[in-house]
């Protein structure tokens, strides 16, 4: 729905944590290599406001209606890797974190997946299943017994996720009665309270664990890398650019020129990652009336599709951005002095996610409905946010959420 405490630098924000870690620095830690990917969480938090609050793609063009799409695509995947990104944070970045160090992180890791499992279900029940920090506990949960392991296996775990993970989602839904459906919800407590249960999390929701978990398993990968070494960013810019170009280049190919269009341009968003829904969910097998689809549909790469190209695309554009804002960050100090109200939004990026749909409800805005055809709400909260951001952070070292986090997963230091 996210880092550590950098050394301090008179060009660089004062050293915070971010909604998923609050693990000190290592020494060998690049000011560039943190302060970037906060500034990437930024660009996510931004993404998301875009989907939910701006107009839909239906109602812009030119520019506009390019950063409409890219943010309707990415903004959720890129919030997604950064989550896996986070979790290195917290169990080591380039040594994982062993013996009683380690018990800790991972006893800090599922308290936080549970925080965030409650606090998701919570906001679903007033705002739906559009809310993605629900998603965010079972992705911890299940990325638990993967935080000791090495990039490279990391990278092809996810790899294989990819390339299964839609094929299966895609077998298992199409088989999925309403009947069978029901009568697992009528077992399970969270569907009771609010939208999203156990079976929206992992197989038919929004941004289902069976899928997803492709984007926090590479962000786990990014996380064991130094990502201030200039050939590792170099790697990583090739890497991103073969994988977006190759898999939406294939599906273009395979598909034909509708393979990457996008279902909010027939008038009306989903609310949630962006795309419209097939179903009640955000891709052709995330939905809970599961419409009897062709496998053809496989072939797509469209925004929140759920296929093997779509995962790949969309990871190759997440790796742009992050090491994009890496090197930018890391290369350009007066950039730097100049981003820090926007680098604040990224070491909050719980506090701006949560704040954004509460004030929507305070405000009565329309979130990314045919009726929404100004900017300005947009941009409205955009500056809010990073207002908020940049006055809070000169006084304190967490934003307000990241802070009760921070208390919540004290127990932690317990374990033995």
């Amino acid at each position: 729905m996210t880092q550590t405490q950098p050394p301090q630098e008179a060009s660089a924000p004062r050293p915070r944590t971010s909604p998923e870690s609050a693990a000190p620095a290592s020494p060998g830690a690049s000011m560039g290599r943190l302060v970037g990917v906060d500034l990437a969480r930024a660009l996510a938090v931004f993404g998301m406001y875009i989907v939910h609050i701006g107009p839909p793609l239906s109602a812009t063009d030119g520019i506009a209606r390019w950063i409409r799409y890219l943010a309707d695509g990415h903004s959720s995947v890129l919030f997604a890797t950064l989550a896996g990104f986070s979790l290195m944070l917290l169990a080591g970045r380039s040594e994982p974190k062993t013996g009683l160090a380690g018990r800790q992180a991972k006893a800090r890791i599922a308290i936080r997946a549970v925080i965030l499992l409650a606090l998701g279900t919570v906001m679903a029940m007033e705002y739906g299943g559009v809310i993605i920090l629900g998603f965010y506990g079972v992705y911890f949960l299940l990325a638990l017994p993967l935080v000791r392991l090495r990039a490279r296996t990391l990278a092809l775990i996810a790899a294989g996720f990819a390339v299964v993970a839609p094929q299966l989602a895609f077998l298992l839904t199409s088989r999925l009665s309403e009947s069978v459906q029901q009568s697992i919800n009528a077992y399970d407590p969270l569907r009771r309270l609010s939208e999203v249960g156990v079976l929206d999390l992992l197989l038919t929701g929004f941004y289902p664990a069976l899928t997803w978990m492709s984007f926090v398993i590479a962000g786990m990968a990014l996380g064991r890398l130094d990502l201030s070494s200039g050939t590792v960013q170099r790697r990583l810019a090739a890497l991103g650019a073969a994988l977006t170009v190759t898999a939406y280049g294939m599906s273009l190919l395979l598909a034909g020129k509708d393979a990457l269009r996008s279902m909010a341009e027939d008038g009306s968003s989903s609310g949630g990652s962006g795309s419209m829904s097939f179903g009640s969910g955000s891709a052709p097998f995330d939905g809970g009336s599961f419409p009897d689809l062709p496998a053809s549909t496989l072939l797509t790469a469209g925004p929140h599709s759920g296929t093997t190209f779509d995962i790949i695309g969309s990871v190759g554009v997440a790796i742009l951005v992050i090491v994009g804002a890496t090197v930018a960050m890391d290369r350009l100090p007066r950039l730097r002095r100049l981003a820090k109200p926007v680098i604040a939004v990224g070491t909050m990026s719980l506090t701006a996610y949560v704040g954004h749909f509460l004030a929507q409800s305070a405000l009565s805005l329309p979130a990314g409905t045919s009726t929404q055809q100004s900017w300005g709400p947009l941009l409205m909260f955009v500056l809010g946010a990073i207002v908020f951001a940049a006055l809070w952070s000169r006084f304190f070292r967490r934003g307000p959420l990241e802070y009760l986090l921070h208390v919540a997963t004290k127990p932690a230091k317990h374990i033995r």
